[in-house]
């Protein structure tokens, strides 16, 4: 697998205003990361990756509203509608030490360790109020496991060597 080299923090919704701001729904744990971004980049749907530099950051409730120094009118933005912005690893806020990238874990090939046989591939991580619940397509073709992310279930993850190695409680599962 190979490890995520970009990282979504937003999917711009609409303009906001006449002026080229836009309202961006933000995807980042911390919205207020877009105060310390210089650029992002985004797919402009014709094959073209473009770099947009930030020129100014508001918060609303629900948006983070952005002004791009490329953009000055809401023409210019209308059509940037459901774009995503993204932004390089280097970028991306440190780690500490037990923390992954969630792109990161897609794909992770999850063995249950009792048995160090195969139970299924990661394939999403839906985010709780309480802790995150791993998706897992089963390998042994019975659909999908959502296993919590706590210390009594989850005993291994290695990114660099693509697994996970989960404890799977009584009951958990079928």
């Amino acid at each position: 697998m190979a490890i995520t080299q970009e990282f979504q923090v937003g999917v711009i919704a609409s303009p906001h205003g006449l002026k080229g701001e836009v309202n961006v729904f933000a995807t980042t744990d911390d919205p207020k990361r877009f105060l310390d971004l210089d650029s992002v980049t985004m797919d402009n749907g014709r094959g073209e990756v473009l770099t947009l530099n930030i020129e100014g950051v508001k918060f609303t409730k629900k948006f983070v509203i952005v002004k791009f120094k490329e953009f000055h009118s809401i023409e210019d933005v209308e059509r940037l509608r459901g774009k995503k912005l993204m932004i390089r690893r280097d970028q991306a806020i440190p780690l500490a030490k037990g923390e992954y990238y969630v792109p990161d874990l897609i794909g992770l090939k999850v063995y249950d360790i009792t048995t160090n046989e195969l139970f299924g591939t990661l394939t999403k991580v839906i985010e709780t109020g309480a802790n995150d619940v791993y998706e897992v397509e089963r390998s042994d073709n019975k659909g999908m496991a959502y296993l919590p992310k706590i210390d009594a279930c989850v005993k291994e993850i290695n990114v660099e060597e693509d697994f996970m190695k989960v404890f799977l409680m009584p009951g958990l599962v079928d």
